[in-house]
């Protein structure tokens, strides 16, 4: 709360610091987000819902008698498979839940950094950044095996046989880009840290598959603020040179 001073001014308190720092980190985001769900409510984030409906739906087919064959054959992707067979499997690998953590907790993840991100970023770009990043260490985990435990970043042989689903990798790498479109840097920067954090301590393939995906997630970000309006640029001026053109040629045959 704030305070009076001698001076007869007011001095601010750690109440109303905290409250001035979380606005300035967060508003944007909050005012964007909270502007779609009211206009819309639900049908703001369809995708966020299909995606959350999926790792459910998943999630009890593979309790099922018979069921994690069916999930395995179509959604789990390993580094001892064939290149092809994992890239066919990756899109729906996201909503496959790993068997060792609470699928709630996937659930409640998907639900509001995918639905967050399907506002802030727009269904398409979240899609990309969802797959690409996931797609990234997917593939880190099969070049790691290839490598061997004797380099830094190598894996021992039996990690190829590891199950290698879930939505965290797409989590984490859609959170820093939607930080990275709101200007929320701490936050950004906090997760970034965290996942960092988990890697070094405890060096297993998902964290550093997170990490990999965090790598490609800045990039994508870096990309789209630098080039994000160049192409739509370009072709604009295309167009409008091309429109010039004709008029140019019909003005032209008319004088003739």
């Amino acid at each position: 709360m704030n305070q009076n001073t001698h001076a007869g001014g007011v001095r601010k308190g750690p109440l109303a610091y905290a409250k001035q720092a979380a606005l300035a980190e967060w508003g944007t985001l909050f005012a964007v987000v909270r502007d779609q769900l009211v206009r819309k409510r639900f049908a703001a984030v369809p995708l966020a819902m299909t995606a959350t409906l999926l790792i459910l739906l998943f999630s009890i087919v593979q309790h099922l008698p018979g069921g994690d064959r069916f999930v395995t054959h179509i959604g789990v992707v390993k580094a001892a498979l064939p290149l092809d067979v994992s890239l066919l499997r990756t899109p729906l690998s996201l909503y496959v839940p790993a068997l060792d953590l609470p699928v709630w907790g996937a659930l409640a993840q998907v639900f509001l950094v995918f639905g967050v991100a399907e506002i802030v970023l727009g269904r398409r770009l979240m899609l990309v950044i969802a797959y690409v990043c996931t797609l990234a260490g997917t593939l880190f985990a099969r070049f790691g095996v290839e490598l061997g435990p004797d380099h830094l970043f190598g894996f021992p042989r039996w990690v190829a046989y590891v199950r290698d689903t879930g939505p965290s990798a797409a989590v984490v790498a859609l959170a820093v880009c939607v930080a990275f479109r709101c200007r929320a840097y701490w936050t950004g920067g906090t997760v970034i840290a965290v996942m960092v954090g988990e890697a070094v301590v405890l060096p297993n393939l998902a964290g550093l598959e997170h990490v990999v995906a965090l790598l490609s997630a800045v990039l994508i970000a870096v990309s789209v603020e630098v080039f994000g309006d160049f192409w739509p640029r370009v072709l604009a001026g295309v167009g409008a040179a091309a429109s010039v053109g004709a008029e140019a040629r019909r003005a032209g045959a008319i004088a003739r």
